[in-house]
């Protein structure tokens, strides 16, 4: 989502989806999932950007920012902020994973996600368990990175840099 000047409401990086039971959902009413649904194509760049969504959606902006950051605080959305095309604007970006085991998990991703140029960290069910996205002011700081998670961690990081670039457009309804 683009985004203009106004509250920050970016959280870190989470390492897990929430578990949610069967047939449930952790979204509040008709406004959040219109909310989530909205702000899934775009954020407007203008003066008054959350004042412009919260007209389209029958609400304030004050009330907006309110439900974005119990959205973001429950874990329902994880992130809500700009994406950025980093090397467009000269950095590097690329797709990492670890093989750490199941113990040792919650230390490891605790110190991967300290880094900031952790954009996010996922677990997942494979050999390589751990999946993140690294983010770089310059392409050679990939590299250095890497390095530092390996050092810190004491696991091997597997660099896997994209050789083309897909648009897929995924939306989620809520």
């Amino acid at each position: 989502m683009e985004t203009a000047d106004g509250p920050s409401l970016a959280r870190g990086p989470r390492t897990r989806v929430p578990d949610v039971p069967p047939n449930t959902s952790p979204i509040g009413d008709a406004l959040d999932r219109a909310i989530i649904n909205n702000l899934q194509g775009g954020f407007p760049v203008c003066e008054e950007p959350y004042r412009e969504v919260a007209s389209q959606l029958g609400t304030n902006a004050e009330e907006l920012i309110r439900r974005l950051d119990a959205l973001l605080e429950s874990g329902t959305l994880s992130r809500f902020g700009p994406m950025y095309h980093a090397e467009r604007l000269g950095g590097g970006l690329t797709l990492a994973a670890m093989q750490v085991p199941p113990d040792d998990f919650e230390r490891v991703a605790a110190i991967v996600n300290a880094f900031p140029e952790v954009a996010h960290n996922y677990a997942r069910e494979h050999v390589l368990n751990m999946w993140f996205v690294l983010a770089t002011e310059t392409p050679e700081r990939i590299d250095q990175v890497i390095a530092a998670i390996e050092r810190a961690t004491g696991y091997p990081v597997h660099n896997m840099p994209k050789r083309e670039e897909f648009f897929v457009g995924l939306r989620f309804e809520a």
